[in-house]
């Protein structure tokens, strides 16, 4: 949650007045210096109301009750256009697949995807294949795939947001950047350009342990890709056909209940369960955006966990407090 603000402390100072016969001088100063104190109202007042608009600003970033924020990791929101609210126990940690979401971004940010458009065609090769396999050996989330396949740009958006394939993810990076390593580096600076202070990306997929993140930073970017219209539908799509593995399914299985348009899970060992997510929601009548993201959610099935955590978080921002539902258990997978 943001700090409340101080308010100001204003120190008055006043000038005995000046009696007896007045010349045009003297008349002239006691001008001068009424414009002087009239100057300095102004001044305060202004800076007052500064102050009361800056104080007002905070304590609606303080509004949530303390109940809102799941009892493990952390998390954050944003509510409609407002700031983003953060919950205790902001620090930077493992985020996994919850980093494809930058990813997806800057792809679609350098080759951007109209409306009803597929972009232009990514050829696979033996190295994608052998890569493939070292991750599913290492039982990462994959997608299976074909020497010469060939997928189209939003063909491997949809394995990298759906079924969160992590080869994909390594296959994106090369192919908008000519190196992984170049991608990455693109990945940091985008998020410095956000002032995502606390993040640090080391890989596309976040299967690698040291992509960290808070629960605050990732907000600002899932609202960003979330402006983008291709971005927002692939991650409202609950199933997608590829090449060769055929039909693929999203791993948000709260997607269509409960107003969830989205986001994006995440799983693995250090990370525990994330989700970033959004909801569409009546709040005092008014159809009212809620963009958030949670961190480290334990539980035996991660990714069901974090989802379960959006749910509840979600209905007690919009004001309703039925028990939590546990989502279908989905695929646990480590990316």
């Amino acid at each position: 949650m943001s700090s409340a603000y101080r308010k100001p402390q204003t120190c008055w100072q006043h000038r005995s007045a000046l009696y007896g016969g007045m010349s045009y001088r003297i008349r002239r100063t006691r001008v001068a210096g009424l414009l002087v104190v009239m100057a300095a109202i102004a001044a305060a007042l202004g800076y007052r109301l500064l102050a009361s608009s800056a104080s007002t600003a905070a304590s609606l970033g303080e509004s949530l009750p303390g109940t809102v924020w799941p009892i493990h990791g952390q998390a954050a929101v944003q509510v409609g256009e407002s700031s983003v609210r953060a919950g205790p126990n902001q620090h930077a940690a493992a985020i996994a697949s919850v980093a494809k979401v930058m990813t997806a971004y800057l792809v679609l940010r350098d080759h951007p995807l109209q409306p009803g458009r597929s972009g232009p065609t990514i050829t696979l090769t033996d190295a994608d294949v052998a890569d493939t396999d070292r991750r599913r050996r290492q039982q990462e989330s994959v997608v299976p795939i074909a020497d010469e396949e060939r997928l189209t740009e939003l063909q491997a958006l949809q394995a990298l947001l759906l079924p969160s394939a992590n080869n994909i993810a390594a296959v994106l990076a090369r192919w908008d950047a000519g190196s992984t390593d170049a991608f990455v580096a693109r990945m940091n600076a985008t998020a410095r350009s956000l002032g995502m202070i606390h993040t640090l990306y080391t890989d596309p997929s976040g299967y690698d342990d040291a992509t960290v993140s808070t629960a605050a930073d990732q907000v600002r970017i899932v609202d960003r890709a979330m402006r983008l219209p291709i971005f927002a539908s692939i991650v409202a799509t609950a199933r997608a056909t590829l090449p060769v593995v055929g039909t693929v399914r999203n791993t948000n299985t709260l997607l269509g209940h409960n107003g969830f348009v989205g986001v994006k899970t995440g799983s693995t060992h250090a990370a525990g369960g994330c989700f970033a997510f959004r909801a569409i929601r009546s709040i005092d009548g008014k159809r009212t955006t809620i963009t958030g993201v949670v961190l480290g959610q334990p539980g035996h099935d991660q990714i069901a966990a974090g989802l379960a955590a959006a749910d509840v978080m979600v209905d007690r921002i919009a004001g309703q407090r039925r028990p939590a539902r546990m989502p279908a258990p989905s695929r646990r997978h480590a990316a």
